[in-house]
């Protein structure tokens, strides 16, 4: 339901471009930038590398690019070849790239961090230095620590001898390589760029990596990261697991009397806004219950839809930095909530937007758990930490219910 197709658009256009390259460019010239922007993020991961080399203002458009959108589509590229990309990122983007992409289950996965180091490193000295700015120094502290054992001359020690074999780019810190197959050629080239732009941050982390506990950099970069990801919406894992807290029985047709939408916010998306399928003859609640709704309020509900999507992502732990999660967790909110929200308007004999109004769509989503768990559908869930026992693990965080 959420995945992309090629637009007739898009299709046209790169039709055209097999026939005439002068020509399709001519034609994505005449969009604006946000009509080039909207086209590239409504057109598949694998076709988007071919629209952005159509753009005579590929530089803009790519720092246009919604971050989680970006990351999507270096990823599409191969970040062995996505150098060009990379080269005209903003901060802001790079940083998601490694937020959403390189941890897995709260921890950094220190493969990806390589991959991501060499991609930079493709996309040459003021992608890498504009890296070194934004990301967190204890991410790179541990980047560092998990391919080298980082030794600093002592003073006055006429006898010491460096490592074998060990590199050096000043004399004073030497780096000895903790794996055999490990050529250091993408770590040389960042810490070479530092040491001839930004000694501090240079000196900064190769301390940091001698000394450092590598257990309180992992602490702080996840923490540091957490926040991050909070602002794009995705609460932490013990939050976001509040959608599959038990329901007991006789409150699944619970319907708050007040008739005021709990809406969420808006927020600076980090993915392009999909367009969700509201029609009146949709097979799913939600949708038609949207399509009875008018343009301003709808809006919330379409932001309030988005967070719950976030959340199942993050309660289901999908990898954040793969295209394919996304839509796979917007499809689960749609279903989910849907059943709940059909269950509670029938229940109270209200129409379906008077449901969507009165609950929100947490709330829906975890009463349609409860009846897939009833009837066997799926198996409930069990996150650790959380009660979910009878009435303290309903009532617990009901706001719609108060």
């Amino acid at each position: 339901m959420f995945k992309l197709a090629l637009s007739p658009q898009a299709r046209d256009l790169l039709s055209l471009a097999r026939k005439d390259r002068s020509a399709a460019r001519k034609v994505m010239s005449e969009l604006s930038l946000d009509a080039q922007v909207a086209l590239v993020c409504e057109t598949p991961v694998a076709r988007r590398s071919e629209l952005i080399d159509l753009s005579m203002q590929s530089e803009a458009l790519i720092a246009q690019l919604p971050p989680a959108e970006l990351c999507f589509t270096a990823k599409a590229v191969g970040l062995n070849d996505a150098g060009w990309l990379l080269e005209h990122t903003t901060q802001e983007q790079l940083v998601t790239c490694f937020d959403l992409d390189v941890w897995t289950a709260g921890m950094p996965e220190r493969g990806k961090l390589d991959e991501w180091l060499a991609a930079l490193a493709n996309a040459g000295e003021a992608t890498l230095l504009r890296a070194a700015h934004a990301l967190d120094a204890e991410l790179l502290v541990l980047e560092i620590r998990s391919r080298a054992r980082v030794t600093l001359k002592p003073n006055g020690d006429d006898s010491w001898e460096a490592p074998t074999p060990s590199h050096t780019l000043d004399g004073q810190f030497y780096l000895e390589p903790l794996r055999d197959d490990d050529d250091f050629e993408d770590l040389l080239t960042f810490l070479r760029v530092l040491f001839e732009h930004d000694y501090w941050i240079y000196y900064r982390l190769l301390q940091g990596a001698q000394w450092e506990l590598e257990s309180d950099a992992e602490e702080w970069a996840l923490r540091w990261r957490d926040g991050r990801l909070q602002d794009l919406g995705f609460p932490p894992l013990d939050d976001a697991m509040r959608i599959y807290a038990f329901v007991r029985l006789d409150q699944l047709g619970v319907l708050p009397k007040a008739e005021e939408y709990h809406a969420v916010g808006e927020w600076t998306l980090p993915v392009w806004m999909p367009q969700l399928p509201i029609s009146r003859d949709q097979e799913l609640a939600l949708f038609r219950a949207l399509a009875q709704l008018g343009d301003d309020e709808r809006r919330p509900h379409a932001f309030a839809f988005m967070a719950l999507a976030n959340r199942v992502a993050m309660a289901d732990e999908l990898p954040l930095g793969d295209a394919e999660s996304m839509p796979i967790a917007l499809e689960k909110a749609a279903r989910t909530a849907s059943r709940g929200l059909e269950h509670i308007a029938q229940a109270n004999g209200v129409t379906l937007p008077e449901a969507l109004r009165r609950a929100t769509l947490e709330r829906l989503f975890r009463v349609g758990h409860q009846l897939d768990v009833r009837d066997g559908l799926v198996r409930p869930a069990t996150p650790g930490g959380m009660n979910h026992d009878d009435e303290g693990g309903e009532n617990a965080g009901d706001e719609d219910l108060s």
